[in-house]
């Protein structure tokens, strides 16, 4: 019998994890997972100081909205906590039949599914549907979920620079015309704040009978009529065959959607692993996000408040002479090319009671280190002078 002292480590996995990297930077300069005690609006509480809120994704601040707290509410009442299993067992129910049909409509398709989280809904609309095989074409830039689904498909994929509509061109060019494609983009880049160029990047591959997923996330809201999205702001709702997206967003909500013709949406409901055995969206969730929906369709000052913040942050932002990235979106990354400087951005803007978000290589390309934020409609004048203030003292910090 061997003894644990005279034993070697048998366990690589765990000393793996106790030794790593860049765990060990994270925890030192802990730039993430700082915790918030307290929020109403843009206003934060955090480590004993009241702040604002410059990194959310509440593009339209309707997740402090009375209507949409009080449908959370009364929807818990009636059909309690949670629907405890996977909508293919015991999960499904009336709430979510009428949030998809309801969405559905609201985006000019014939049906949607909602799953318990936007990252499930964006990996599905890629792994239901492609297999291996089959040919991906991905924009380099593209999120995390789209990445796994992409993964779990196993199909070969071909990757395009950013945004690229000449690259895109010659990749496809060098294509086997035989096997069947897919097309993966985003409407709205989260960490650029760049809009796709859809009409340019559908014309490239016209040819090719590409199968088209796009991630509408942040661009559902803020985009086109009511907020319809980046494919309505282009007019080219029937040139995309599946459209996914997150609720956490600009529906003030959790959870994500499928959206696409009937026959597609079945076709998911029958083979994707992530909507097959994963537990349903929660019902005070989908009261919030259908609740929500109704609010950007009958109240559209959230909109027109949000493009106004947006435009002004940008202006104060290049009066100051920093870089945007060329963001054309309220999702606004501040770009300061190394890691050191952004760290030291980051901290002076929390110096003075501004809440962002730290990005850096390589979640980011070499020399794109950032600071993400983000302007909601709830941002008042007030909180954008004392965001200017801040941003002033940061660029002198660096």
């Amino acid at each position: 019998m061997a003894f644990p002292f005279f034993s070697k480590n048998t366990k690589p996995i765990l000393a793996r994890c106790r030794d790593d990297h860049a765990t060990e930077m994270r925890l030192k300069y802990n730039p993430y997972y700082r915790p918030i005690d307290a929020q109403q609006g843009t206003h934060i509480r955090h480590d004993g100081r009241d702040m604002i809120m410059l990194a959310s994704n509440d593009y339209l601040g309707l997740s402090f909205h009375p209507k949409v707290i009080e449908a959370g509410r009364a929807a818990m009442l009636q059909w309690g906590a949670s629907p405890t299993g996977a909508r293919s067992a015991n999960g499904s129910r009336a709430y979510h039949i009428e949030l998809e049909e309801k969405l559905a409509a609201f985006l000019g398709r014939e049906a949607c599914h909602v799953h318990a989280a936007g990252y499930l809904s964006c990996m599905a609309g890629v792994a239901a549907y492609a297999q291996k095989g089959d040919l991906i074409l991905a924009d380099k830039n593209l999120h995390s979920c789209l990445w796994d689904g992409i993964r779990l498909s196993h199909a070969t994929v071909e990757r395009f620079s950013h945004n690229s509509v000449a690259d895109l061109r010659e990749v496809a060019a060098t294509l086997s015309p035989d096997a069947p494609k897919m097309l993966v983009l985003e409407g709205v880049y989260s960490m650029e704040g760049h809009i796709a160029k859809i009409p340019e990047l559908l014309a490239a591959v016209k040819d090719l009978g590409c199968f088209t997923v796009l991630d509408d996330a942040h661009g559902f809201g803020v985009l086109g009529r009511q907020g319809r999205g980046t494919i309505d702001h282009f007019g080219l709702n029937a040139e995309i065959d599946i459209l996914c997206a997150s609720m956490s967003k600009s529906l003030a909500s959790t959870g994500g959607f499928v959206a696409g013709s009937r026959d597609l949406i079945e076709y998911l409901r029958t083979h994707s692993k992530h909507t097959i055995f994963s537990a349903a969206l929660s019902p005070s969730q989908a009261a919030c996000a259908s609740t929500a929906l109704d609010i950007i369709q009958t109240e559209p000052h959230h909109h027109e408040r949000l493009q106004k913040n947006a435009q002004r942050y940008r202006a104060m932002l290049h009066s100051l002479g920093l870089d945007t990235w060329e963001s054309e979106t309220p999702a606004v990354p501040i770009v300061l090319g190394s890691k050191e400087r952004a760290y030291r951005f980051w901290q002076a803007l929390l110096e003075k009671n501004i809440f962002t978000i730290m990005s850096i290589a390589p979640a980011v390309p070499p020399g794109k280190d950032l600071i993400r934020t983000a302007i909601s409609a709830l941002h008042s004048d007030e909180d954008l002078a004392r965001i200017a203030d801040a941003m002033a003292y940061a660029v002198k910090k660096l």
